[in-house]
């Protein structure tokens, strides 16, 4: 929300704003669809549309906007190479993307004051500027740069449930906190010392693991870890979450534990086709000894596993 805050208080002191936002991306290119950024009349800005000569030279443009009191809405593609004879970014990573700038002003103070205080909206942009809605999002419709609407939701932040709220769950949590995961951490255990001390849930759930699954009634699109105590409440936990359609489904332990809970829950009735979808022993193997390197090993197979389908496989940060 940082953003949309930038824009508030800015609004509020009389100033006005272009809104950069990223609308479509393709290839390499650095600025992502969902990318945006605000420049103010004072010059200061916040956010990124995908950084480099182009976010430099885009910002540019903004603030001529804004000298000018430029009120239309502007789309502007970017090319990043050098084969395309126009609209070229002056980057060569490949790929392009479609910029929006919405020019701001006090009259848009509500909407974003909606922004800030809304879950489960909808942002909608389009040549009339933004507002807000309670459709659902469906990206870009595009007709030509005077007829387009873009929506998405107002909150992206994923959601990763740490099940376990141990030694390794407070540094998982401290580590996707500083990624921008919204984390819901359960345990069963009220006196643990690592839950007082886990100030990076952002919801904090005392719970029998043996009803578990009453959590996760809409979770199609989440992150879900578990590493509880021990092997008993591990098979309690996966016996109700194997065969949703989680995004990603972990769980930790040793190869030797692993084996011998599969091959239990094989033989009590759980396809092998299923069991592999539960990425186990969990974390990327970078021969991690304590409880913090673990927690880096698994949130690198979770960015891995979120990224890997975009349309270069990676996410491109080479400001070249």
């Amino acid at each position: 929300m940082e953003l949309w805050e930038f824009i508030r208080d800015k609004l509020s002191s009389g100033q006005q704003l272009v809104l950069l936002y990223v609308l479509e991306s393709e290839g390499s290119s650095p600025g992502r669809k969902g990318f945006k950024m605000a420049v103010a009349e004072d010059q200061t800005f916040s956010g990124t549309i995908g950084g480099g000569i182009m976010e430099h030279k885009l910002v540019e443009k903004a603030k001529t906007m804004l000298q000018l009191n430029e009120r239309d809405v502007l789309l502007m593609r970017q090319h990043h190479d050098k084969e395309h004879t126009k609209d070229r970014s002056g980057m060569i990573c490949s790929g392009s993307q479609l910029n929006a700038f919405i020019p701001l002003s006090s009259s848009d103070k509500q909407t974003i004051g909606e922004i800030i205080n809304a879950k489960h909206n909808t942002i909608r942009l389009s040549e009339r500027g933004i507002a807000i809605t309670d459709l659902p999002a469906s990206g870009l419709q595009y007709q030509t740069d005077a007829e387009w609407i873009y929506t998405e939701p107002v909150s992206q932040q994923p959601i990763i449930h740490i099940i376990g709220g141990g030694h390794v769950g407070l540094a998982l949590s401290e580590l996707m906190n500083y990624l921008g995961f919204y984390i819901k951490l359960y345990d069963d255990r009220p006196e643990l010392n690592t839950i007082a001390a886990n100030t990076f849930a952002d919801e904090k759930h005392i719970v029998s693991y043996d009803a578990i699954a009453d959590y996760f009634e809409q979770a199609e699109n989440d992150y879900v870890v578990i590493m509880t105590i021990g092997y008993r409440t591990d098979k309690t936990v996966l016996k109700q979450l194997i065969g949703r359609p989680f995004f990603y489904l972990g769980l930790m332990g040793s190869d030797n534990k692993i084996k011998i809970l599969l091959d239990e829950l094989e033989q009590e009735g759980f396809s092998r086709d299923t069991l592999k979808n539960i990425h186990t022993p969990i974390g990327l193997n970078i021969l991690s000894k304590t409880t913090k390197e673990i927690a880096v090993s698994i949130a690198a197979e979770i960015i891995w596993e979120k990224n890997k389908d975009l349309p270069t496989g990676r996410t491109s940060t080479d400001p070249s």
